[in-house]
């Protein structure tokens, strides 16, 4: 019996560290940024605008939680790289001022790219997410989500 428990308690110790670490990572596969990204604000996406708001044109799974600016007339690209095991959702849009665009093909499985046109002056946030740890068979699996999102300002 005292061995049962010593390998129990073992695997209750790596479960816990697996689950700890899913946790902790952002960006894509291979770890980009190593860094945390803290979660939105409640704040609805027409609040003030943000004194951080970089000029865009292309985004990937590292820049989440950032802030960017567009001109009424530019195109937003955007390109998470996933997995076919941590595919990204397709990206949605909340708030005004963007308009879906063209995004291309998307060539391998989990990817989520999209594109949108800057229509008229507005704020929007755009989020998407995947699992954080590989789904199938065979696999330790978690139930945490990776999130991304970015707020946009069209100015």
């Amino acid at each position: 019996m005292h061995r049962t428990n010593r390998h129990t308690t073992l695997a209750l110790a790596v479960l816990t560290l697996l689950l700890a670490g899913c946790g902790t990572e952002a960006g894509s596969e291979g770890g980009s940024s190593g860094t945390v990204s803290p979660p939105p604000s409640s704040s609805s996406p027409s609040a003030s605008p943000s004194p951080d708001c970089t000029p865009a044109s292309e985004l990937h799974a590292a820049d989440s939680g950032s802030t960017v600016c567009l001109a009424v007339g530019d195109t937003l690209r955007i390109s998470l790289d996933g997995t076919k095991s941590r595919p990204w959702k397709p990206v949605t849009t909340e708030g005004s001022g963007l308009e879906a665009a063209n995004s291309g093909i998307v060539l391998l499985p989990g990817d989520a790219n999209s594109a949108f046109k800057a229509v008229s002056a507005g704020r929007v946030r755009l989020s998407s997410s995947r699992p954080l740890c590989a789904t199938g068979t065979g696999k330790v699996s978690c139930k945490g989500i990776q999130e991304w999102w970015v707020a946009v300002e069209v100015k």
